[in-house]
Order: C-alpha cells, then structure tokens, then sequence
C-alpha cells in the first residue's frame, strides 16, 4: 500500500470479549492492529459490533427492572447507545495509548451514531433478533400482552424478546466523521451498526432493532469516499466449502464472482454472508476501491497482501492487492 488511503476498519464486537473486562485486554490487539495501519500512512475510521455488548446491557437492566420497581425499563436503542460509549471510550483509551508509545501526534475520538432505517421496511413485520434476558413462557406471554412485542422460544433456554433487522439507509453523523478525518483524527463510529432511528415529522426517533454492523460499515465507507474496507473477523481468508474435506481459501476474488458463490450457498447466513454482501456493496461501482476480509491476529499482514480476502470490482486486475 504505497500511497495513503481512507479505509474504515469494521471490528467483530466478539472480538471485544463479553465483559468490561475482557474487552480492557482483548481490545489492546485491536488497538495495535489499528495502530499499524496508520503508521502505514492511512486515514483509518474504525467501526465496531456490540452484540455481546448491548446483550450484556439490556439482560441488566431487565432483570433490575423486573426485581426492582424503582429501576425503570431501559429502551433497546438507549442499550445500543450505551454499548457505543463504552466501548468507544474503551477504544479511545486503547488506540491513544498505542499511538502515544510509537510517538504518534494522532487522537482517537468515538462518536455516539445513529443510523437512519425506513418505518416501512420487512424486517419490522418478521422480527428475529433474539435480545434481553431470558422469560418463562407464562412470563413471556405477559409481555407480550402488556406490550405489544414480540416474544419467541430460544432454543430451549426460555422466551426472550426478538427485534427487526433493518436494511441501514444512512449514517446521519457522516459529515462530522469527515471532518474529523479531515483534521487527522482516527474516528470511531457507526458502533454496532448504528442506533437504529426513524426520520420521521417530528426529527430522529429510536426504535427497537438491530443492525448489521458489516453493512452499516459499507454506507459509511461509501460516503466517506473510502479507498477500503476491512472487515475483521475470526478467519484469516474467506473460504469454499468451509468445513469441508474440499475447503479452500480465496486470496481475491471479484464482484461478480462474489455474488455468484454467495447464491450458491457458500457463505453462512449470519456469519460471512453479510460480511461478503457489505463487501460487494462497497466495492461495485467504485472501480478503484477495495475491500478486504481478514482476521484481526492477521490484519497488518493483510494489508501488505499477505494473507486475507480482497474483493474488487469487476475488470480490476485480479493480483493487484494496493
């Protein structure tokens, strides 16, 4: 990668660890791999995922609420925040650090983001996001009455609260994280995909939902006008046949190649499915743009085209990996 590039950084929120704690030592590896990429000259805006995270925050604040009349219910989009600010400032403290120790002159700044998703969109009739703590049936069935949400079954540890996942439309802080790139910080944003908000008459509203971080990230490192995206997962390159006798590692791969695998079946709903999707939304149109599916032990080797999945648009030169 010889010239400097704008890329946005997706981290896996499992990759942050379950707890507080956990995430203070585990999130120091993403702190030098984020460090590493801007030491190789690059702009480098990092998003993050917070399933654990928010998991974590909304089972509190349940079960207080349900033992304790004096807690009130936290909504699921004020869980979402929360788990944007803690692990923001978990990430700022980490990046300045590693930055501080190579004699870097760079801040890390985190946003609190919103996403904007549309009332009207499928995932709001056929919720499926299981979130919260886990209920009784009899409890569950309360809730639902009380309430008007929708509870379900999960897989035979009791009933738990299920939420739509909507497609992301846009980012509305996307201007301020320009500019703060502009000014040579590294930004945090888009954590966990966003708050999911409505745009409605009266201004942004909060609503129940989770949102695909690796897709989120897609939008924003299209508005940005970013030259890559890297999502970090637990897998150094994407792979055929995955956990197959036949399993082979793909080294780069194009648009249409991408989709062709994806109808195919080959990629897991729920896990490198999206991964690859956000990928091919980002890179299609943008013939110049990159993206780039590593694990983030493997990351700085990645990005010198060591090891890692580039995808790239249609008619680009299939070995080029900068």
């Amino acid at each position: 990668m010889s010239k400097q590039q704008t890329m946005v950084v997706a981290l896996g929120g499992n990759a942050l660890g379950r707890t507080p704690e956990e995430q203070l030592a585990l999130i120091r590896d993403a702190a030098r791999a984020i460090a590493d990429f801007i030491a190789a000259d690059n702009e480098v805006i990092v998003t993050h995922g917070n399933g654990p995270q928010v998991g974590m925050i909304k089972v509190a604040t349940d079960v207080s609420a349900a033992h304790d009349g004096g807690t009130p219910y936290i909504p699921f989009a004020e869980c979402g925040a929360m788990s944007q600010g803690y692990i923001g400032y978990h990430l700022q403290q980490a990046v300045d650090e590693e930055l501080k120790r190579r004699g870097k002159q760079v801040q890390c700044v985190a946003l609190v983001t919103q996403t904007v998703v549309d009332a009207q969109d499928p995932a709001f009739a056929n919720p499926t996001k299981p979130v919260g703590a886990f209920f009784s049936e009899e409890q569950a069935r309360v809730l639902m009455r009380e309430t008007g949400n929708t509870y379900v079954e999960d897989a035979g540890r009791g009933w738990r609260w299920v939420v739509a996942s909507p497609q992301p439309i846009r980012i509305v802080e996307t201007p301020l994280v320009k500019a703060l790139v502009a000014t040579g910080n590294v930004v945090v944003a888009s954590g966990g995909g966003g708050i999911p908000v409505i745009d409605g008459e009266t201004g942004l509203r909060g609503v129940a939902a989770v949102i695909d971080k690796d897709r989120s990230a897609a939008i924003l490192a299209g508005d940005v006008d970013a030259d890559m995206l890297v999502i970090l997962t637990a897998v150094d390159r994407v792979c055929l046949d995955y956990n197959t006798p036949e399993c082979r590692e793909i080294d780069v791969m194009t648009v249409s190649e991408a989709r062709r695998y994806a109808a195919a079946g080959q990629f897991a709903e729920g896990s490198m499915l999206p991964k690859v999707e956000a990928c091919i939304n980002f890179v299609e149109n943008r013939p110049q743009a990159r993206a780039l599916i590593t694990s983030l032990r493997r990351a700085s080797e990645a990005l010198l085209g060591e090891t890692g999945t580039l995808i790239v648009a249609d008619g680009s030169a299939p070995n080029e990996r900068s």
